[in-house]
């Protein structure tokens, strides 16, 4: 039986087509080194930009799932912080069938993300907007303006005045690991609410990750080639 207007029970799982999309980058995908608390559930976000000459930018989002106590995720702590709305939203159960994928996606929004946490960008021509510095500074306001509904204190992000005009927040240098040897990166340790950093890939690429401040103790910050999750990618 098919009900108007909802997902019928055999809809493809999206991330099969996303993991098409991802074999475009032309660099590997990085991710966080794999830990106990953290879980790759292959929710990736995929962008391209594109000129006369074929594509000219590229960039590919991992969103984690975070465990706190990873040893018993029947553990209370590990679930996220949910009004009431939100919690009755994820426990409906509709009168019709639902795919798989679906079901388990929305379980698992009884857990914390950590919402495009590590990003992989390439150019394929450098600028001034492919400097680790401009990366990670995008990656920061893209967090803050949609996970944090907060107000991005230089201006409309989107505006390319504003952009290159742009010089806060204050980033320094610092030791960053990438598969497993020490390169020199830069960060953004003065916001609040989150924890910014990014270092150089090589070959016009650039690793970035933003993290929520409160969450921290709980993430290696050390990244890595990302292996295959389950399967999509």
């Amino acid at each position: 039986m098919r009900f108007e207007g909802v997902l019928p029970e055999d809809a493809p799982d999206p991330r099969i087509e996303n993991a098409k999309r991802l074999k475009l980058m032309p660099i590997p995908i990085m991710g966080l080194v794999p830990q106990p608390t953290l879980e790759d559930p292959d929710m990736i976000g995929f962008q391209y930009g594109q000129d006369s000459r074929g594509y000219n930018e590229m960039s590919a989002s991992i969103t984690y799932m975070l465990w706190r106590n990873p040893v018993d995720k029947s553990d209370p702590i590990n679930l996220a912080e949910l009004d009431e709305q939100t919690r009755a939203s994820i426990g409906f159960v509709p009168p019709w069938p639902r795919p798989q994928w679906l079901v388990e996606q929305v379980e698992r929004l009884r857990y914390p993300q950590l919402w495009e946490a590590v990003r992989t960008t390439w150019h394929r021509d450098p600028t001034g907007q492919s400097s680790v510095a401009w990366v990670l500074t995008d990656h920061l306001i893209h967090i803050l303006m949609n996970r944090n509904r907060r107000q991005w204190i230089g201006g409309n992000a989107w505006d390319p005045h504003t952009r290159n005009a742009r010089n806060a927040p204050a980033t320094r240098e610092v030791a960053v690991q990438v598969d497993g040897a020490e390169v020199r990166g830069i960060e953004i340790d003065t916001d609040p609410v989150v924890y910014a950093v990014g270092a150089s890939l090589g070959n016009n690429g650039v690793v970035t990750a933003v993290l929520p401040r409160e969450e921290l103790n709980y993430i290696r910050i050390e990244f890595a080639k990302r292996g295959r999750s389950t399967g999509f990618s």
